[in-house]
């Protein structure tokens, strides 16, 4: 079976862990796409909103985090490696308030090499790599933004 073949079964097994954690069910997050080397989420605004009506900037962070460890997981899962990912430290810059529903978008830091984590992983068991996630805004400029290194431990 291709890369591309199993990627809808990926995904749909993403989105299984994803509902059972309790938070991130009650954010209704959704794996909505993966193409380019991009992994998308999306989250309702209504199970998001703040007291101002507009995204609550806990569950940015998360859907942005988030979007990273998916990200992560799924290229391990793609290469054949059954790994725990966590996030080992992130950045989060708040530039605009969000009146939409939540879509995070999480892409390998430009200085990333997913070759380069791979062969990492598969030599020592574990490799981490830089991630960007980001949640649209206007003009093409993002509302919000993470970056964060992601580590990934094989399961032994």
């Amino acid at each position: 079976m291709s890369e591309q073949d199993s990627l809808p079964a990926h995904l749909a097994a993403l989105q299984q862990v994803l509902e059972r954690m309790p938070p991130v069910a009650a954010m209704q997050i959704r794996v909505d796409a993966y193409a380019d080397g991009v992994l998308a989420l999306r989250a309702p605004l209504a199970a998001n909103v703040n007291d101002k009506g507009n995204a609550f900037g806990g569950s940015l962070s998360s859907a942005l985090t988030l979007s990273g460890w998916a990200l992560v997981t799924l290229r391990l899962r793609l290469a054949g490696f059954d790994a725990d990912v966590y996030v080992a430290d992130s950045h989060v810059r708040y530039l605009a308030p969000v009146y939409e529903d939540l879509l995070a978008q999480a892409q390998a830091a430009d200085d990333a090499d997913w070759d380069a984590f791979l062969a990492t992983f598969a030599q020592r068991g574990k490799a981490r790599i830089e991630v960007v996630a980001r949640q649209p805004g206007e003009a093409g400029k993002p509302a919000a933004e993470l970056t964060g290194r992601f580590v990934a431990f094989a399961r032994r």
